[in-house]
């Protein structure tokens, strides 16, 4: 038991780390927009916890990230957008975790197409809750952003979705090509 948790601590602060990474590395990660917001590989490690240790390792794995965020420039405006934007945006990205047992079950009976519409089904999860942070956030402190005459929700939608819709995208297929390959990385 003992031996299961330290497990599981160093795995979270490994993933989390390398989700960092993924996401500042300049070739891994393409800034899509000059208030934040890329395109990068940084939310795969997260599904990756998330997957293999339910949704305390992937909530937890994105809580740290979202404070790696903060430590490696995160674009601060005020506290409560700090905590949406960053934290909570972040964190949420591990509730994918909620499809961890189905997943497991699908590696179990060797059942491939089960298995990638569950990873995308999480995936699809943890990215759209960490949108819903995003645009949130981009409504209340981002308005002022937005082209005269347009929306500031519609602005929110367009600047949030513009890298999220891709990068879901892009971990879903990273994921699923990875566990489709090697389903033995999601066994604990």
């Amino acid at each position: 038991m003992q031996n299961r948790r330290v497990l599981f601590m160093v795995e979270v602060a490994i993933f989390s780390a390398l989700a960092i990474l993924l996401d500042i590395i300049p070739f891994l990660s393409f800034k899509l927009w000059a208030q934040g917001g890329s395109i990068s590989f940084a939310m795969v490690p997260v599904f990756i916890m998330a997957f293999r240790w339910g949704v305390r390792g992937g909530v937890l794995t994105g809580l740290l990230l979202g404070f790696y965020q903060i430590l490696t420039g995160a674009i601060i405006i005020t506290p409560m957008q700090t905590v949406i934007d960053y934290i909570l945006a972040f964190a949420v990205i591990g509730l994918a975790g909620v499809v961890a047992k189905p997943l497991w079950n699908s590696i179990k009976e060797d059942h491939k197409k089960s298995l990638v519409m569950w990873i995308a089904i999480g995936c699809l999860i943890g990215s759209s809750l960490r949108f819903i942070g995003h645009f949130i956030a981009g409504i209340i402190f981002y308005g002022k952003f937005a082209p005269e005459g347009q929306p500031v929700w519609l602005y929110s939608l367009l600047y949030n979705g513009g890298y999220m819709l891709p990068a879901f995208i892009l971990s879903a297929l990273v994921v699923s090509l990875l566990f489709v390959k090697r389903p033995k990385l999601i066994v604990r």
